[in-house]
């Protein structure tokens, strides 16, 4: 997914929600900062995402714009309603997003989870592409470990222990 696809989804799922913000998580939330990441970090083709004022309108969303829709057929790409409870984050995640709104998302603003933060859900939810997609976000220079220990106090204790171990693993 490029960044215009996104702003596309953006534009398409504030229209469907009736919604002025979104808030993006999931991996193509890296494209609030970095518009255009390495190829390998953009192959998924969909955006979780979930309306501010009333997360509910993420299954209307899903229900018209998702998986199998006519339109991911048309474009290649679609919106996975989700929810807020999708992703455990950093309890400071708000203060880092990163608003994409421009003329291609017609004024409705894109909310996307920091880097670090995208990196710390992944690492928390322990899949193994979660945990390939953070390498990659390491290698490539758009996240630090650093930044990932950085925000671990913000994490419920337990949940800051598998993060920790996985730091500790790494190379």
């Amino acid at each position: 997914m490029k960044r215009r696809d996104l702003e596309h989804l953006i534009r398409a799922a504030g229209a469907i929600s009736e919604s002025t913000e979104l808030i993006i998580i999931g991996s193509q939330a890296i494209l609030g900062m970095f518009p255009d990441p390495p190829e390998e970090l953009i192959v998924s083709q969909e955006a979780d995402l979930y309306p501010a004022d009333d997360p509910s309108k993420a299954d209307l969303i899903d229900e018209t714009i998702g998986e199998l829709s006519p339109f991911h057929e048309q474009f290649g790409y679609y919106a996975h309603g989700v929810g807020p409870e999708t992703a455990i984050l950093p309890s400071h995640w708000k203060s880092r997003l990163i608003k994409i709104q421009n003329e291609n998302t017609l004024g409705v603003a894109g909310l996307c989870l920091h880097p670090v933060d995208v990196a710390v859900s992944k690492l928390i939810a322990g899949r193994q592409r979660d945990f390939d997609f953070v390498d990659q976000l390491i290698r490539h220079r758009l996240v630090a470990l650093e930044d990932i220990e950085s925000v671990l106090s913000e994490l419920p204790a337990n949940q800051a222990v598998s993060v920790k171990a996985w730091l500790q693993r790494r190379p």
